[in-house]
């Protein structure tokens, strides 16, 4: 098993490839939560995510022969970027599912990209037949886990005192080499893991205290969407981790929201995920030091808008809402003065005449209105009723989830 000896002659082998990333100290994720919260930039690491210290300290020894590497996407450019510093072909195996961004920075860095099967598992059973080359695992592997352990060690040299610190977890090698440091260094602080419940078999697996396999669901927090942790990883899991918490799609999306709003950072759903266990478990971390590792930056900006819209929806910003009124000229009019009389900012209106319940000289209106929370848009509605306007639910409340 990896120990703190392994964790620093890693962090001597990989020092002169990578950044030493800040650890901020956040004041307004503190002051909403309740707690002390820094964050641990990995986004900011070279190739936007921490995989590149296991990469580099895996590959390091390599002197001859090529690498061959599976992955959804950061781990593939950790091990792209590495090699090519390191002067090692690279070949990536990545499902077709792969975001595209991740796909082409992996190219960027000099790789060959295969892509293959509609999952991880394919494409890791996939590049694990190619025996021409040398496997470089996302997770299960002791150098690749003592390499992310590094980031326990610049935490616990930066910070003192840290209570908890929330990592996110897929196969469990990040997780596992941050708590093998912070168990050795510092004793009293507990690590706990978050993943996503559309990806839970590290959270399964730890709660049964055995592999657990289970096929991932789509989500924002693709870079942990791994349908089963590692052994090694396991192992380490079992005996050092604390606790391992699930999130949801809504609470993923509203962290990265925050992270772009509040810290003008960009994170990926992945690296979001501490934050949002936190927001979702305030009372339990209220008056406690914390370090969110903030694992990765890789976000596909062709979802992000979306993304944006759904945490702005999940906070209350943006309404969506439907209101039948009388199909009259001036009926609209009213509406929409009612609304503006609370200093709602109405972003769409969209008309139905066509409804089979509607009844005759009736139209239903579907309002999409930006607000200053949930507490506006509910003063809003309030309004609305007791004016005497039927106001029902919005049809397209997930815009991560419309045709």
């Amino acid at each position: 098993m990896v120990n703190i000896k392994d964790i620093q002659n890693a962090l001597k082998n990989i020092k002169p490839f990578v950044h030493k990333t800040p650890l901020i100290y956040s004041n307004s994720f503190s002051r909403f939560t309740g707690a002390e919260v820094y964050l641990k930039a990995e986004n900011l690491q070279k190739t936007g995510s921490f995989k590149v210290r296991g990469a580099f300290n895996r590959m390091i020894n390599i002197k001859d022969g090529k690498v061959i590497a599976a992955s959804m996407g950061n781990h593939a450019q950790g091990v792209a970027f590495a090699a090519g510093r390191l002067g090692i072909d690279a070949k990536i195996i990545m499902p077709v599912t792969a975001p595209i961004v991740k796909e082409e920075a992996t190219k960027g860095y000099g790789a060959e990209v295969v892509l293959y099967g509609e999952s991880f598992k394919e494409a890791l059973d996939y590049a694990l037949c190619q025996k021409d080359y040398i496997f470089i695992h996302a997770f299960d592997d002791e150098e690749v886990i003592a390499g992310q352990g590094t980031i326990g060690i610049e935490i616990m040299d930066e910070l003192k005192d840290v209570d908890i610190i929330l990592v996110p977890v897929g196969g469990g090698g990040l997780i596992s080499g941050i708590s093998i440091a912070a168990n050795t260094i510092s004793p009293k602080t507990k690590v706990i893991g978050i993943q996503t419940e559309s990806a839970k078999s590290a959270y399964t697996s730890f709660r049964k205290e055995k592999i657990s396999e289970m096929l991932p669901l789509p989500s924002l927090a693709d870079g942990i969407a791994v349908g089963r942790v590692g052994d090694k990883t396991l192992e380490i899991i079992n005996k050092y981790v604390d606790d391992m918490l699930l999130v949801g799609e809504d609470a993923i999306a509203m962290a990265i929201l925050l992270f772009l709003e509040r810290k003008k950072l960009v994170v990926e759903g992945a690296g979001s995920v501490p934050l949002a266990a936190l927001i979702d478990n305030k009372e339990r971390f209220r008056g406690k030091r914390i370090v969110l590792v903030v694992s990765g930056g890789n976000i596909d900006f062709t979802l992000i808008d979306r993304i944006i819209h759904k945490g702005l929806v999940t906070s209350g910003r943006i309404g969506i809402f439907e209101v039948t009124v009388d199909d009259v000229p001036g009926g609209l009019h009213l509406l929409t003065g009612i609304i503006a009389s609370h200093r709602g900012n109405i972003l769409n209106v969209a008309h139905d005449r066509l409804g089979g319940n509607l009844p005759v000289g009736k139209t239903k209106v579907v309002i999409t209105v930006e607000t200053r929370g949930k507490g506006h848009l509910e003063e809003i509605l309030s309004d609305l009723a007791t004016k005497g306007f039927a106001v029902g639910k919005g049809r397209h409340n997930d815009p991560l989830h419309q045709p």
